[in-house]
């Protein structure tokens, strides 16, 4: 009886719960906060590629008051590839503002290398006594440096070289000089290469080199040839310069030109004002003046008490372009002038810079370098100019070094104060400011790894220089997903 009262209750249960699951509505077995939030399926969202995303952003700034009647042009370019990954305008010529010192402190690197250094040396001549007494001149031997007494990228202020020059000759226990303190110019051997200014004739003297005239009326007769070695300078003669017969490196028993110059800038006038008051305030009399010597063919015989060195190439690089000093740029691009041709002028660095250009295969449409720093509105250079430019650094020795003297975004130099979000750290270029004009170009170093190069070059904006850097980081931050 049990046993059947059972089944009839089982028969029961199972009628009752096939009419509830005809009628009732279903219920879920999900706990109701967690069918609260699923129980409506919402419609996919497409979502953007980064490229897309960039091209939103680039239609949105195009009709934005700030940049609606600008001239602007922006490209992306991908160095694996060689492809561009976005782009505006990338073919027209823009005011650069300082970008420009890319091609300056480049070429200076190029050129020069990240490890040259310039020498400042003091030198005497004539004898000291048993008193201390120097009967003779002091020199002090400059060769360019930019940097002197600047206190910039690490230089020695005036006031230290001072204070080392003046030990050193305590040093050498001269305590009075009867003669003038002679300032001169030269280049020394530890800042040449292999070639010489293709204007001048060098003469060797003890353990620098002496500009001692050009080499227009040099007669070929004279010429020997020096025998190719790892060191050329190595061999004792007294005239080397480039042949302007030949074009190489040679060397001449006697020099037959008149004409002396020393083609480089002013000698350190205010080192050497300085160091002789401070030499008298120092109970070392000097019975003579400061003055200036243009190079003499036969100098007299002198020896050296002590040198101070600049820091490196590579360091003043980092300082120009970490700080945009237009000063060292504009002394860069003299420099490489000067070692290249002989010519310490302006219009002598901008050759040498656009030659270095054109021989590394720089696209030199729309390209105008009126000078080194970028503070002439008369430079002129196109996106995608640059961007190759940029490539093409990437495969020499010396890109990471300059890759280091580029501001890093939000973290470093003239960055600092940008790219707060997304491309906090991964941004690293140069900037450039003029009035109503905001440039940029320089690397974005990606989430996934890539480097890719870029330029943004802004002109005739509206609105204020923070309202542009906007816009600015609204075009670049996205890229740094790809």
């Amino acid at each position: 009886m049990i046993r059947l009262k059972h089944i009839y209750l089982g028969l029961s249960i199972l009628s009752t719960t096939f009419i509830f699951g005809q009628t009732a509505q279903p219920v879920s077995h999900y706990p109701q906060m967690y069918e609260n939030q699923v129980s409506v399926r919402e419609p996919e969202k497409n979502v953007l590629t980064v490229k897309e995303q960039i091209d939103i952003n680039i239609n949105t700034v195009m009709t934005d008051p700030v940049l609606k009647n600008a001239d602007w042009g922006f490209v992306i370019y991908d160095p694996k590839t060689r492809k561009i990954v976005n782009s505006y305008n990338e073919t027209t010529a823009f005011v650069p503002a300082s970008t420009t010192k890319l091609l300056t402190t480049e070429t200076a690197m190029s050129l020069l290398g990240p490890s040259f250094r310039w020498t400042t040396q003091l030198e005497y001549s004539g004898n000291i006594n048993e008193n201390g007494v120097l009967d003779g001149n002091l020199y002090i031997i400059g060769s360019g440096d930019p940097s002197l007494g600047t206190g910039k990228a690490g230089a020695a202020r005036y006031s230290e070289i001072i204070l080392d020059f003046t030990n050193a000759l305590r040093e050498k226990g001269i305590r009075r000089i009867n003669g003038d303190i002679i300032i001169q110019t030269a280049l020394f051997k530890d800042n040449k290469r292999e070639t010489l200014p293709e204007n001048i004739v060098w003469m060797d003297f003890n353990n620098y080199y002496l500009p001692a005239g050009t080499t227009k009326d040099i007669n070929p007769r004279n010429e020997k040839l020096i025998v190719k070695s790892k060191n050329p300078f190595e061999n004792n003669r007294q005239y080397f310069y480039i042949s302007p017969y030949i074009h190489k490196l040679v060397f001449a028993d006697q020099f037959d030109g008149g004409y002396l110059t020393t083609k480089l800038p002013d000698a350190p006038a205010y080192l050497a004002n300085n160091f002789r008051l401070n030499l008298i305030r120092n109970k070392i009399p000097v019975t003579g003046k400061v003055m200036t010597k243009m190079v003499e063919v036969q100098p007299e015989a002198r020896q050296m008490i002590t040198a101070y060195k600049s820091p490196t190439l590579g360091a003043i690089i980092n300082d120009t372009n970490h700080r945009s000093d237009n000063a060292l740029a504009e002394a860069l691009m003299r420099m490489v002038g000067f070692q290249k041709n002989g010519d310490h002028t302006p219009e002598s660095g901008r050759a040498v810079v656009t030659e270095h250009l054109k021989n590394e295969g720089f696209d030199m449409s729309g390209l105008t370098y009126a000078d080194g720093s970028g503070l002439s509105r008369s430079n002129k250079v196109t996106p995608m100019s640059q961007v190759k430019f940029l490539t093409s650094l990437m495969e020499q020795p010396y890109y990471q070094e300059f890759f280091e003297s580029l501001p890093t975004g939000g973290q470093t130099g003239t960055l600092k104060k940008m790219f707060f979000g997304n491309g906090y750290g991964q941004i690293h270029a140069k900037t450039g400011t003029l009035n109503k004009v905001k440039t940029l170009a320089g690397y974005i170093r990606t989430h996934s790894g890539k480097t890719l190069a870029f330029s943004l070059l802004i002109n005739n904006y509206t609105g204020s220089v923070d309202q542009v850097k906007a816009r600015m980081e609204k075009i670049l931050e996205p890229a740094v997903d790809l």
